[in-house]
C-alpha cells in the first residue's frame, strides 16, 4: 500500500488522498473536476475565515440544542478558530468557479474542519468514524444555506476594506484641493472652454464623489448582512431544529463581530441573488466614476509641451523604448483598467443572478468570484492611485493663469453688465486677434477698467466671492463699438 495516500469513499467510489492532507474524497473529486482559473478559493483569505466563521457557529449552536456532544463541538470550534486565525488556508485548493452551486467548497471546508478535529481529538485523518464531515461538521447545514452566509459575510469585510481604500483616496483629493485652492483655471464642458473654477474646486469635487460611494458601499453592505443560515436545502429547513436559525446567527454575530441577521423568508432568501446584484451595480458605479475621474488626470496631465499640460503627475516609470524621456499616466491607465474589468464583471454577476432556477441558483460560485475580484482589485487600485499618483501631483500654475487670461469664455462673467449681443461680439474679437476680453470692454468704453477689474477677479470668477456686484450701466455706445455689434 502507497503511504503517500490514504483511501476514501463517496457515494461515487473510492479516491486516493494525499495522507497528509487535510481534505478528504470531495475535495479531491473536485480538484479532478474542476480547473478553470488555475487559481484556488485560498486566494481569497476572507472566504476561508468566513467558512469557518458559519461552521464554528452551527456547530455551538447544535451543542446547545443537544444535538451535538461538547468534546467533538470543541474539538470543531477549535478547529475553526485556527482557520479563522489563517492556518490550513493551503488545504484549500479547488477552483473558485465550479458546479454544484457551491458544494464543492462546503465539502471542502467539512472535510479540513473534521480532520483537524480528529488530530486534536487523538485520532488519525480519515478516521470518520470519530468524527465525521457530514455528519458531525455539517450537522443540520446544507451548502444551500451555509455556503451563501459565508460568502455574504465575506463580501461584507471586503467591502469594508474598499471602504476603507476610498476614504483613504478622498483623502488625498481633499488635501490636493486645500492646496490648490487658489489656483484659478478655466473650466471646461464638452471639452470647451466654460467658465472659471479652481484647480482646488475640481479635486474636492473628486473627494465628494467618492464619499458618496462610500455611503452606497456601507449600504450595500447591510443587505449582505440577512442570511439564510438554518434554511438548509431549500430553504424550509428540513434537517434542522427550529431554534437553529435565530441561535446559529447570535452565534455567528459574536464570532464575526458583524450583525448578521436570519432573513424573514428563508425560501426567498435561498434563491434570491438581488443584493448580490446590487452590489455589483454598486461596484460598477465606483469603477465608472475612477475610471472618470483618471480620464480627467490623464487629460489635465497631457502634453506636456502641447496638450493641456494644467497638472503634472509624479513619473512613475519610463514611458518609451523608443522615445527618450516619454513618460506615461501609468498609474491612472491601471486604475482605468480595473474599471474595464469591474464593469465587465457586473455582466456577469447580472446573468449569473438571471439564470437561477427556482429554488436555487447554482451559480452563486462564479457571482462571488465575479464580486470578490472586483472588490480586490478596486481595493488595490485606490491605493496605488492614492499613494503612487494624486499624493505627487503638482499645478501649473503659470500656464493655468495664461490660460485663464486667454479664455474668451470669462466674457459670461460681463454679459449681465453689458449684455448678451455686446459679450458675444467682445468674444468673436478675441478670438480673431488674441486680445484679452477685459481690455477690449475697455477700450470700446463699455465699462472701466476698475469695474472690469471687479468682475473678472480671479476669485469671484470662480464663486469664491460672495459679495454682490452692484449692476454696472454701460457707457454709451462709440461708434467703433456700435460698428462691432
Amino acid at each position: 500500500m502507497n503511504s503517500n495516500v490514504r483511501i476514501e469513499r463517496d457515494s461515487i467510489g473510492e479516491l486516493p488522498v494525499p495522507a497528509d492532507a487535510y481534505y478528504g474524497v470531495h475535495t479531491a473529486r473536485a480538484l479532478a473536476n474542476f480547473a478553470v482559473t488555475g487559481a484556488a478559493i485560498s486566494q481569497f483569505p476572507t472566504l476561508m475565515s468566513s467558512l469557518a466563521a458559519v461552521k464554528q457557529a452551527a456547530c455551538q449552536a447544535n451543542r446547545d440544542l443537544g444535538l451535538l456532544d461538547t468534546r467533538r463541538a470543541e474539538a470543531i470550534a477549535e478547529a475553526c478558530a485556527e482557520i479563522r486565525a489563517g492556518k490550513l488556508h493551503e488545504q484549500f485548493p479547488i477552483d473558485p468557479i465550479q458546479g454544484g452551486a457551491g458544494t464543492s467548497t462546503n465539502m471542502n471546508a467539512n472535510e479540513v474542519i473534521a480532520n483537524r478535529a480528529l488530530e486534536l481529538l487523538g485520532h488519525e485523518r480519515g478516521d470518520y468514524a470519530q468524527l465525521d464531515p457530514l455528519m458531525h461538521v455539517n450537522l443540520g447545514q446544507s451548502t444551500n444555506d451555509v455556503y451563501p452566509t459565508a460568502i455574504k459575510l465575506c463580501l461584507t469585510t471586503h467591502l469594508r476594506g474598499l471602504i476603507a481604500a476610498l476614504s483613504r483616496l478622498a483623502d488625498r483629493f481633499e488635501a490636493k484641493a486645500v492646496e490648490f485652492d487658489d489656483v484659478v483655471k478655466m473650466g471646461r464642458t464638452q471639452l470647451q472652454d466654460a467658465v472659471p473654477m479652481t484647480l482646488g474646486q475640481e479635486f474636492g469635487t473628486y473627494a465628494v464623489m467618492l464619499r458618496e460611494d462610500c455611503d452606497r458601499l456601507a449600504e450595500g453592505a447591510s443587505l449582505l448582512l440577512e442570511v439564510n443560515l438554518g434554511g438548509t436545502a431549500i430553504g424550509t429547513g428540513i434537517n434542522g431544529h427550529p431554534e437553529y436559525p435565530a441561535l446559529a446567527c447570535t452565534y455567528l454575530r459574536q464570532i464575526s463581530g458583524e450583525p448578521v441577521r436570519p432573513a424573514g423568508n428563508l425560501i426567498e432568501a435561498t434563491q434570491d441573488c438581488g443584493a448580490f446584484v446590487q452590489v455589483s451595480g454598486i461596484l460598477k458605479r465606483v469603477a465608472v466614476k475612477l475610471s472618470k475621474t483618471c480620464n480627467d488626470l490623464r487629460l489635465m496631465s497631457s502634453g506636456p509641451s502641447t496638450g493641456f499640460g494644467e497638472i503634472n503627475l509624479p513619473a512613475a516609470q519610463a514611458g518609451s523604448s523608443i522615445m527618450p524621456g516619454k513618460v506615461n499616466p501609468v498609474i491612472p491607465e491601471l486604475v482605468n483598467q480595473v474599471a474595464f474589468e469591474v464593469i465587465g464583471n457586473d455582466l456577469t454577476v447580472t446573468l449569473a443572478a438571471e439564470a437561477g432556477q427556482l429554488q436555487l441558483n447554482a451559480f452563486e460560485p462564479v457571482i462571488v468570484y465575479s464580486l470578490l475580484r472586483a472588490t480586490t482589485h478596486l481595493t488595490a487600485a485606490a491605493d496605488t492611485l492614492s499613494a503612487k499618483c494624486v499624493a505627487g501631483i503638482t499645478a501649473n500654475r503659470e500656464h493655468l493663469q495664461q490660460g485663464l487670461r486667454r479664455s474668451v469664455s470669462i466674457v459670461t462673467a460681463l454679459s449681465p453688465h453689458i449684455g448678451y449681443t455686446a459679450s458675444a461680439a467682445i468674444a468673436k474679437t478675441a478670438l480673431a486677434t488674441g486680445q484679452y476680453v477685459g481690455d477690449i470692454t475697455v477700450d470700446q468704453g463699455l465699462l472701466t477698467r476698475a469695474q472690469v477689474d471687479e468682475i473678472l477677479s480671479p476669485r469671484r470668477l470662480a464663486g469664491l466671492l460672495t459679495t454682490a456686484i452692484t449692476p454696472y450701466d454701460p457707457a454709451p455706445a462709440t461708434d467703433s463699438t456700435a460698428a462691432a455689434l
